[in-house]
């Protein structure tokens, strides 16, 4: 059974894709929700739902004497998402962060901070499975940006996490290193497969590489695990390299890209599709091919993914898509009579 966030003070900095949707749940069960976001109609729609709403740049100072912002929170979300250029995406992460933890020290937050990071941080392939356990792309001078070759992105996500697990806070910091996120509105493979059955293109990537994925709401369902995990639990399933609390949130399976896409173009009537072998557009090289293990995650935090593979969560995806084209069909229908 999911926990409710009700009469719980929740910050979460970042209300998109998934801090909107979580800043939702936790209204509507109840929560105080006070949101940072840069985005004004998303500001909006939460201010009608009953949040806080700060609308301000995170790696910025001034919001942090905003109003909803000056008492203690018992839980602080950070799930931003990053700028285009790198240096977008150090402001969004890195500095982000840091201007976070100086609130934080500001205002004597004495609550637990949850921070989104990416397993984008890993750099194994060829298969190899991985859990929080194996080496990052980085060392320490690849997070200050030295070394040939160096993924400065990774770099830059490794140093986000890192200055996290510095969070002042009593109750400790936890992060949790994401894998592809899908859900309603964001289904990227599903709109490349439609396209390229009306075009004859090939799908980029390679037909066996491994897909690793979460559901919106799996990740918003791992956020109120490790909101609720006790401080020994994190202590005691601290990633030994990040030296603190760090979890893998996956489904239960990684699909090959040709399973899913076949499982797919059945559901939908289509031809099955062909494979470039080559990265997306606008991509230097292809997604690592590996299998990302949930297992700590599970098992420590009690979490369990409700969308456990991507038939689940693409099913939930075609029912939504069912409901909006019933709403609007609804809708026109009325206009008209």
């Amino acid at each position: 059974m999911r926990a409710k966030f009700a009469n719980t003070t929740l910050v979460i900095f970042g209300a998109g894709y998934i801090g909107g949707h979580l800043a939702e749940q936790a209204i509507a069960e109840g929560a105080r929700v006070t949101a940072l976001t840069r985005n004004p109609e998303r500001a909006a729609r939460l201010r009608s739902l009953g949040a806080t709403v700060v609308v301000a740049d995170l790696a910025d100072t001034a919001w942090h004497t905003a109003a909803g912002l000056r008492g203690n929170a018992d839980l602080v979300v950070d799930c931003v998402s990053g700028g285009g250029s790198l240096a977008g995406y150090r402001r969004s992460y890195l500095d982000g962060m840091c201007s976070i933890l100086a609130w934080a020290r500001a205002t004597g937050q004495a609550g637990r901070l949850v921070y989104t990071g990416s397993t984008s941080v890993y750099p194994q392939g060829d298969g190899a499975r991985v859990d929080e356990t194996m080496p990052t792309a980085t060392g320490d001078d690849a997070a200050a940006g030295a070394g040939a070759g160096t993924d400065v992105a990774s770099a830059v996500l490794l140093e986000t996490e890192r200055e996290a697990l510095r969070w002042p806070g009593a109750a400790g910091a936890c992060v949790l290193r994401l894998a592809g996120i899908y859900g309603p509105q964001r289904h990227h493979l599903l709109g490349q497969l439609r396209e390229a059955a009306a075009s004859g293109a090939e799908l980029s990537g390679g037909a066996e590489d491994h897909l690793n994925l979460i559901y919106r709401d799996d990740v918003c369902d791992a956020i109120r695990a490790a909101a609720l995990a006790s401080a020994k639990t994190l202590a005691a399933s601290a990633g030994a390299e990040a030296g603190g609390a760090v979890f893998n949130i996956a489904d239960n399976a990684a699909p090959t890209r040709a399973e899913l896409c076949a499982w797919l173009a059945q559901r939908l009537g289509l031809p099955e599709p062909r494979f470039s072998g080559q990265p997306a557009p606008g991509r230097r090289r292809r997604t690592p091919d590996r299998i990302i293990v949930n297992a700590l995650a599970r098992r420590s935090l009690g979490w369990e993914p409700a969308h456990p593979t991507f038939r689940e969560g693409y099913e939930a995806i075609f029912a939504e898509e069912a409901r909006e084209t019933h709403e609007r069909t609804r809708k026109e229908y009325r206009k008209d009579t």
